[in-house]
């Protein structure tokens, strides 16, 4: 679970608004003003995405939902109650190396600098970096990549409120075609953000086949500043993904009340629990949703049955932990180099200046 901004606990910060089931093509032409302009490449519906994914999951040996559909209206509202949380630590932390630390890493790279960031949501922690750079130049071009078009120009005409020196082009996309754009710009000296330990929810191959995407939109000399939640005891992993107040359950089992509703599920969320844990070998916190009894589900808009057996396991996400050496190791399989690391008072979360060889 990284944060999202969900994007990004995203966790991934992929699908979160529902104003993008509307959008069946992308916008010819970007939103624009003096200082704003975004560009809205969203090309599918999500329900469409939703019943493919919910069908292909529950066929699946063991059965899965991928984390991408925690971010629903509802799921974004519980994601947002998690980060608040005493035993949620991780958005705490990253905001507290931020906040120390964010002219020390502005001045990390060379130049006069755009920024760019990867799953920018409401931009929150971002503000941190945005006036530290407009501390050292004049002016300043943001360039965020979010999946939600409403998040992204939300955030953007705030951050413009507020930053008279700022300029925003804007990408709604997923990752990789936000990326495939970003390496058509021209940028100059390039800062890339990708904060939350969002990094945490790829699988490790997915992981490098992300960083790999990333070093190819960026020139040597340029950075990206990478979020990486660390290894530590599996009491302070465990209790931040199962917290006292059950916010953390509710917020996995509504994908369970998410099939039902959009897709005439007749999942009893009664029937089912949230089941999270730290796998040490493996240096990952494993989340689940577990079948409390024998049962059968309907889901209409499928035209499917599903059986679940008492004690069985439905993955949901995965969230890695790393080290130095781990971090060491994702950047050098991907053309980085890891040249410095912030952390937090109390040793739990990771900053990282990854610089483009």
């Amino acid at each position: 679970m990284g944060q999202g901004t969900v994007q990004t606990k995203t966790r991934h910060q992929e699908p979160r608004d529902q104003e993008q089931r509307q959008k069946g093509q992308p916008d010819q032409e970007p939103t624009k003003s003096d200082r704003l302009r975004i560009h809205n490449l969203v090309t599918r519906d999500p329900r469409t995405g939703l019943a493919e994914d919910v069908r292909k999951g529950l066929a699946a040996s063991p059965k899965r939902f991928l984390p991408k559909y925690f971010y629903d209206e509802l799921g974004s509202q519980l994601f947002e109650a998690i980060c608040l949380l005493p035993e949620y630590y991780l958005t705490r932390a990253e905001e507290e190396i931020l906040r120390n630390y964010s002219d020390e890493i502005a001045a990390a790279v060379e130049g006069k600098k755009t920024l760019v960031e990867m799953g920018s949501g409401s931009a929150t922690k971002t503000r941190l970096i945005i006036e530290a750079l407009l501390r050292e130049q004049t002016e300043l071009l943001f360039m965020p990549v979010d999946i939600s078009a409403s998040a992204l120009e939300s955030s953007s005409r705030i951050l413009l409120q507020s930053y008279p020196r700022l300029r925003i082009e804007a990408y709604a996309a997923d990752y990789f075609a936000g990326m495939a754009e970003l390496e058509k710009s021209e940028r100059g000296r390039t800062l890339a953000l990708f904060l939350g330990s969002n990094i945490s929810n790829f699988p490790s191959a997915d992981a490098v086949r992300f960083l790999k995407a990333m070093r190819s939109v960026l020139h040597k000399g340029d950075a990206l500043l990478l979020g990486a939640d660390l290894k530590k005891d599996p009491a302070t992993l465990e209790a931040a993904y199962n917290d006292a107040l059950g916010v953390t359950s509710a917020f996995n089992l509504n994908v369970l009340a998410r099939i039902n509703r959009e897709l005439g599920g007749n999942f009893d969320l009664r029937s089912f629990k949230h089941h999270a844990f730290y796998n040490e070998d493996k240096g990952r916190i494993e989340i689940y949703i577990q079948s409390l009894l024998d049962q059968r589900v309907r889901i209409d808009k499928l035209d499917i049955e599903v059986d679940f057996a008492e004690g069985e396991l439905i993955h949901t996400e995965h969230s890695h932990k790393y080290d130095e050496a781990g971090i060491d190791q994702l950047a050098n399989a991907t053309g980085f180099v890891r040249t410095k690391t912030w952390v937090d008072s109390q040793g739990r979360f990771s900053s990282n200046l990854l610089m483009a060889e």
